[in-house]
């Protein structure tokens, strides 16, 4: 899952960016709302952390940019805690959710997790296909009860692909949603990975759709 981080406090943007790094998300970064503005029209971000007060560009402004253009990603906006009226304006706006500052990094990630989840249609943290389970609370992958060990990379491949269960996902949206803007387009790493992941899960539940890209469904499926 690809994230954009639009904070133009240094330290607060670093902090939110390392812990959603941490969590197995990729991040880009802006630090004023016109970059900010750029980037969440151009690159396809699976959710975007918006601060309201920033320079050159307000973030309610920014946000009624990306929806007039029909940019359609869960936005977290954050506020200062006793402006309501941001909230207000930020939902207005089309805000998903809100965080007030200051704020604690894992209701942060908590509510990520939760706008990620319901914009792919599901509503429990745990995602199942066949035997594979995956947690994105605590990042745990198993198979019929017995954890898998994957990379950072692995990881969020997979995760990408339990989100979007029974959908051909292409090549190219996995390499957009999985990698920085400074990514390598025309590497072949997707399917490297997707073979390292087959051989660690040992059951067949990504397919390889040909012309297309794969198919996240369950082995028993018809």
């Amino acid at each position: 899952m690809r994230l954009l981080v639009v904070e133009d406090d240094p330290d607060l943007n670093r902090q939110l960016s390392t812990a959603l790094t941490d969590a197995g998300y990729v991040v880009d970064r802006a630090f004023d709302g016109e970059e900010g503005h750029y980037l969440g029209d151009s690159e396809p971000y699976d959710a975007v952390i918006l601060d309201i007060g920033l320079p050159k560009m307000d973030g309610i402004s920014v946000l009624e940019g990306w929806r007039r253009s029909g940019r359609s990603m869960p936005v977290l906006i954050l506020t200062a805690r006793d402006r309501w009226s941001d909230k207000v304006q930020g939902f207005d706006a089309g805000a998903d959710d809100y965080v007030a500052k200051p704020f604690h990094l894992e209701e942060v990630l908590a509510r990520l997790r939760a706008l990620l989840r319901r914009s792919a249609g599901h509503a429990k943290s745990e995602f199942i296909c066949g035997s594979v389970r995956l947690d994105t609370r605590t990042g745990r992958v198993t198979v019929e009860g017995n954890p898998v060990k994957l990379t950072s990379h692995e990881y969020r491949l997979l995760s990408y692909l339990m989100h979007h269960v029974g959908r051909v996902v292409s090549r190219s949206e996995l390499v957009e949603h999985l990698y920085d803007q400074d990514f390598d387009r025309d590497s072949n790493t997707i399917e490297v990975f997707v073979g390292r992941i087959r051989r660690k899960l040992g059951v067949d539940v990504i397919q390889t759709v040909r012309g297309l890209g794969y198919l996240l469904a369950s082995p028993d499926a018809h």
